[in-house]
C-alpha cells in the first residue's frame, strides 16, 4: 500500500473533472484580461439595424392596406338608388283595431 494511487498523484489530478474544469476556467479569465474590451454599441447606430427594418415593416404595411382597398372597392355599376314611394294617407274602415285585438287574443 506504500504506492501512491493514480488519483491521488500530483501528475494525475488533471484527469479530475473539477480540476479541468477550474483549469479552463483559470486560462479562460487569464485569457479574456489580456483582450481589448469591445463596446457593445456602436457609436453611430447603424442604418441597417436601426432604422431599416422599421421602414421596411411600415412599407409592407402600406402596401397592405393598398391592396385591401383596392380588394374591397365595388366593381361595376353601381346598384341603381331605390326610389321611395311618396306618402298617402290611407283610411282604414271603422273597427278595424277591435278586429285585430280579438285576432291577436285568440
Amino acid at each position: 500500500m506504500d504506492k501512491p494511487r493514480l488519483s491521488e498523484s500530483p501528475a494525475g489530478k488533471w484527469t479530475h473533472a473539477d480540476e479541468y474544469v477550474a483549469a479552463m476556467a483559470r486560462k479562460r479569465t487569464a485569457r479574456r484580461a489580456r483582450e481589448p474590451r469591445r463596446r457593445t454599441q456602436p457609436e453611430n447606430p447603424r442604418f441597417g439595424l436601426s432604422t431599416l427594418p422599421y421602414l421596411a415593416v411600415l412599407a409592407a404595411l402600406v402596401v397592405l392596406v393598398v391592396a385591401i382597398a383596392i380588394t374591397a372597392y365595388p366593381r361595376g355599376e353601381l346598384p341603381a338608388k331605390r326610389e321611395i314611394a311618396a306618402h298617402q294617407q290611407g283610411v282604414a274602415a271603422k273597427g278595424w283595431l277591435q278586429n285585430a285585438e280579438q285576432e291577436f287574443h285568440r
